[in-house]
């Protein structure tokens, strides 16, 4: 791997180090509450690395629920990164085999660098974002082994640790509404998910609010890009001294 493009993607990341050691504390700290010690949560992140579905696993773990409950729970929870994909598609583009990697570190912080992110001059944009996937996931399997081992060697009280995620995420989302050409999708997507709880409740509103957002997105994605390429001149002009 180009050491010039994890040179230049670390200053990006670093938000997500920050982020993603104090979740990833706070799910080693959770799983090893369960009694499931640093091996497991090394092997979690390096695996599955999907925070929402590794705080639901301990859970799952716990209370002993059977495989196909597990299945159906990560499919619902995890089924918004279709979403992402669909905007991911020209800048996976031959990435050859390390595609399967990208498609597998789409996290939602990763992808909200990927979907802003551009890659310095003189480095290749297709390792510059595989920099950034690959150290986005070092950081979780990195704090969440220290969790692991924390609570294993002090012991720590859990309650509340697991609105870390959702910090973290409202911190990024509020970066890419301010540097985000179009607000468009996220208000989209605000609306509606809240016509869908509002419908069918808290408890059936992901899929139903996700199924509508992939299709106005792909509807509307004409739109974006003309959006997009007119807001580009505009940001060029912002980073220029």
């Amino acid at each position: 791997m180009n050491r010039k493009a994890f040179a230049a993607a670390f200053p990006l990341t670093v938000p997500v180090l920050m982020g993603y050691l104090a979740i990833g504390i706070a799910f080693g700290l959770m799983l090893q509450a369960e009694g499931y010690g640093v091996v497991w949560s090394f092997l979690m992140s390096l695996t599955i690395y999907a925070g929402s579905g590794q705080y639901l696993g301990v859970s799952l773990l716990a209370t002993g629920a059977p495989l196909t409950q597990v299945a159906i729970l990560t499919l619902i929870i995890n089924f918004r990164h279709l979403v992402y994909g669909l905007s991911m598609l020209e800048k996976f583009r031959g990435m050859g085999a390390r595609k399967l990697y990208m498609i597998f570190a789409l996290t939602d912080e990763t992808y909200a660098l990927l979907s802003s992110a551009r890659p310095p001059e003189g480095v290749d944009s297709h390792d510059f974002y595989f920099a950034v996937a690959l150290l986005d996931q070092s950081y979780w399997v990195l704090g969440s082994v220290l969790g692991s081992v924390l609570g294993s060697a002090l012991g720590f009280d859990t309650t509340g640790v697991d609105f870390a995620m959702t910090a973290l995420f409202l911190v990024i989302a509020v970066g890419q509404w301010r540097s985000a050409g179009s607000h468009l999708p996220a208000l989209l997507g605000g609306v509606v998910t809240l016509v869908s709880l509002v419908l069918v409740g808290a408890e059936d509103m992901l899929l139903p609010a996700l199924g509508v957002i992939v299709l106005a997105l792909v509807l509307l994605r004409p739109r974006l890009e003309r959006g997009r390429e007119l807001a580009a001149p505009e940001r060029e002009r912002e980073v220029l001294p």
